[in-house]
């Protein structure tokens, strides 16, 4: 029932105008006689309704917050593709790196000719036992399922959008963690080495740690910097007690002593590959290669060991291999980053070549001579 007040009471005026205007509902309106002063007085029904102005308020406020929130909506969804992708390549890669570990294969390497092979066989290649190529696969595995499953905002086990992000951050950083690690392993212990695979693999890890790291913006990164430095300790002394204890069974080239030595050629030249090796000579193409490297062996078991005689053969490590050796002038002034490399008139050529190949690249005339087999 609507209370009945005094419309000449400035208590009334003060309570409805702090508010609103009153409104007032068309009724029929009774004249009331005051019995104790004589006076007819109006009495009307009202109602005091809430403040125009804050409801607006409200509301502007509420559309205010809503393009805030929809518009963080679309740079995670970014994010999440980005890292999808980026954890897919790495998927790839860590793919074929297994398979060549678990079967003893060959890794097909653009760069860095026979050590990257060294390197991706080396005892820093197995954490505990584990092929690292098979850690890898599953931690970039993990990254691209759960980015996927937050740009879909389906995650499993019921977890929030928050923790998913947590998680990605997390895996990330222990990523990123490891590269740097490995990195340093790569310049410390495997001087004049090179390894597209590794670069690559950092590449990948860094990109994805700096993508969400972005992502979380710097006051969401300032409260969880204390885990994120947790995670990387955890990284650090895992792997070096892995290195650690297999050290005193290290069989890795960065690590043992190698004298120098020669090895035999026991293939006999053909007409093709004397001739080919003294057109070299002439061009003056050069082979530059290290001792111990098979692909070096290769290339010349390709010539024969008369033609291989004729070819313009640098060393690279003259007085053998152990740690910290420094390659040879020569091999050091022509930027040498791998073995075998050839270089026929200012060309670059990496890697094992078929003689058909170092024919064209110098130059040599085929007609007078059969085809290699």
């Amino acid at each position: 029932m609507a209370s009945m007040v005094n419309l000449s009471s400035p208590l009334f005026w003060s309570q409805c105008s702090q508010r609103s205007a009153p409104r007032f509902t068309p009724r029929r309106i009774d004249g009331v006689k005051s019995a104790w002063d004589g006076r007819t007085v109006l009495v009307l029904p009202v109602r005091c309704l809430s403040s125009g102005p804050s409801q607006d308020a409200e509301s502007e406020a509420e559309t205010t917050s809503s393009p805030s929130s929809s518009s963080s909506s679309p740079a995670s969804t970014s994010t999440y593709k980005w890292c999808a992708a980026l954890g897919g390549i790495g998927l790839v890669e860590t793919a074929y790196l297994t398979y060549l570990k678990l079967t003893n294969s060959d890794a097909f390497c653009p760069v860095g000719g026979g050590t990257c092979g060294d390197i991706l066989n080396s005892d820093y290649a197995v954490v505990f036992g584990v092929p690292l190529p098979l850690i890898g696969m599953v931690a970039y595995g993990l990254v691209a399922t759960l980015s996927l499953q937050l740009t879909r905002k389906n995650l499993p086990f019921g977890l929030e959008e928050s923790n998913g992000r947590l998680i990605l951050l997390g895996s990330t950083t222990s990523m990123a963690a490891a590269s740097s690690y490995f990195l340093y392993i790569l310049g410390t212990k495997f001087s004049g080495a090179s390894c597209s695979y590794c670069l690559m693999s950092a590449l990948l890890s860094f990109s994805l740690f700096f993508i969400n790291l972005k992502d979380f913006g710097l006051q969401e990164v300032q409260k969880v910097v204390g885990l994120q430095l947790c995670i990387a300790s955890l990284v650090f002394v895992t792997l070096n007690t892995s290195y650690g204890a297999s050290q005193p069974v290290s069989s890795s080239v960065a690590e043992i002593v190698l004298p120098y030595f020669t090895t035999e050629i026991t293939t006999s030249s053909s007409p093709f590959a004397l001739s080919l090796a003294k057109h070299l000579r002439s061009v003056g193409a050069k082979m530059y290669g290290a001792f111990w490297c098979s692909h070096c062996l290769e290339q010349k078991q390709m010539f024969g060991r008369e033609a291989a005689k004729l070819l313009d053969y640098v060393e690279c490590f003259p007085d053998g291999y152990k740690k910290g050796t420094k390659m040879a002038k020569a091999c050091v002034d022509a930027g040498i980053e791998g073995f075998p490399i050839w270089v026929i008139n200012g060309r670059v050529l990496s890697g094992e070549q078929e003689l058909s190949q170092l024919a064209l690249s110098s130059g040599f005339k085929l007609d007078e001579f059969s085809q290699p087999s």
